[in-house]
Order: C-alpha cells, then sequence, then structure tokens
C-alpha cells in the first residue's frame, strides 16, 4: 500500500479527494480537451489509475488542495507514487504528463531520436497554437464573445483556427496519423481539440470543416478508438 504521507501535497489533496487506491496512479480532471488528453492515454496504456473530478462548477480549482498540487489552477494535474527513481511525483501540464506517461509505459512515443522530436514537435503545436487560438474562438463564437458587435476578434480566431486546420490537413496527406502508420501522443493532443472545436464549441460550419477532408478523417478514425470513447468520458459527472 502506497504511504500518501510521503507526498508534498497530500495532506491536502487527500483531504478533499481520499484515494480509494493510493497505489495508483492519481488523476485530478475534468473531460476537457487538455483534460482528456490524459485519461485517453491512461486507457490506451492500461496503466491503473484513479480518476478524480475537478468540478469548475464549485470552483475545486481554486482550492487550498488543488492549489497545493497545482498552483497554475488548470486541469489536469497528476500524482504518480512511483515516479522516477521510485519516488512519488506530482505533475501538472497537460503536455508533460502526456511525455512522462509515454515514457514510463514505452507506448505511443518513438524510441528513435528523430522520430521522438517530431512527435513532440507537434506535441508542442498543439499546446502553443490549435489549444489557445481554438479555446480563444469558442469564447468568441459560442460565449460571452457572441454578444460583442465587433466581430473582428472572432474573425481573427477563425482565421487562425483555418490556417491551422490547413497545416494539419496537410500534414495528414497519405498518412493514417500525425506520424504517419505510427499513433501517437501527438494524435492524443491534438485531436480533442479538433473534436472540440466542431462539437462543443458548434464552428464546424464558421471554420469549414468541409474544407478538410484529411482532418475529417483521422478525426473519425480517432473518435472510433475504444481507449478514446473511455477516456473522453473521464473523470465520469458525480
Amino acid at each position: 500500500m502506497t504511504d500518501f504521507s510521503r507526498f508534498p501535497v497530500s495532506h491536502l489533496i487527500t483531504r478533499k479527494w481520499p484515494p480509494q487506491h493510493p497505489e495508483r496512479l492519481q488523476l485530478y480532471s475534468l473531460p476537457t480537451p487538455n483534460g482528456v488528453k490524459v485519461s485517453i492515454l491512461l486507457e490506451e496504456t492500461g496503466l491503473p489509475y484513479e480518476a478524480h473530478r475537478v468540478s469548475f462548477d464549485t470552483n475545486d480549482q481554486m482550492s487550498p488542495e488543488f492549489l497545493s498540487l497545482n498552483p497554475n489552477n488548470k486541469i489536469p494535474a497528476i500524482i504518480a507514487p512511483h515516479g522516477p527513481g521510485g519516488k512519488p511525483l506530482a505533475l501538472f501540464e497537460s503536455g508533460a504528463i502526456l511525455i512522462y506517461l509515454a515514457e514510463k509505459t514505452g507506448q505511443f512515443l518513438a524510441h528513435d531520436p528523430a522520430q521522438r522530436y517530431e512527435t513532440l514537435q507537434w506535441l508542442m503545436w498543439q499546446m502553443g497554437g490549435v489549444g489557445p487560438m481554438f479555446g480563444q474562438l469558442g469564447f468568441f463564437h459560442k460565449f460571452a464573445g457572441k454578444d460583442f458587435e465587433d466581430k473582428r476578434p472572432r474573425d481573427r480566431y477563425v482565421a487562425e483556427a483555418r490556417r491551422l486546420l490547413g497545416v494539419l490537413d496537410e500534414r495528414l496527406q497519405n498518412r493514417a496519423w500525425i506520424m504517419g502508420a505510427d499513433y501517437s501522443i501527438a494524435d492524443i493532443a491534438i485531436f480533442p481539440w479538433v473534436r472540440n472545436l466542431i462539437g462543443y464549441y458548434e464552428a464546424g460550419e464558421l471554420v469549414g470543416m468541409q474544407d478538410f477532408a484529411e482532418v475529417s478523417r483521422v478525426l473519425a478514425a480517432f473518435v472510433a478508438r475504444p481507449a478514446v470513447v473511455r477516456g473522453l468520458a473521464i473523470p465520469a459527472s458525480s
């Protein structure tokens, strides 16, 4: 049995989210595009874990307990009881967590150095471009921004979203996945955001998704994976 007293943040985290299986990786998340990156990878790898829902409705992300794990108050975050050197590891930022889990399990990140860095390149492309730009477009299209008379901010993000989709569409020409035949953490990072753009944000028509046939093809393959289906619903609603 894992002794959670070894975790610097455990006295707060376990008070709010008591673990039922402390020997497993602990996931603190919500089914958002960033959150499901980690739950999907965990489902794909089969690594045992326990999920805890960080509810935005009750501002769990701003609680002292969660801030003790991630001072940036964003999901997802994890506590790995058996991290590097067998020592516990507390980690936030979805991209960093994906890299850690891929390296820990030896899955979905190439061992060949050149392919590894190319995969990480596309992961960083998602984190630096797709996530922020699609998120801003969602704000200006679906949420408070839709009431702004000045449509220039929305149109700016529409144009940038289309540019990014064009980059992705070109990359996927004659490829099953971002890295070719091999499914990777780059796909796990990118496609939840594409799904969110045309689903939750309802911006498919706005960005002209019909122009990006390769993106649509690979998105369909992505959401059909059983581990993706499971991961998209984790953590479950209370």
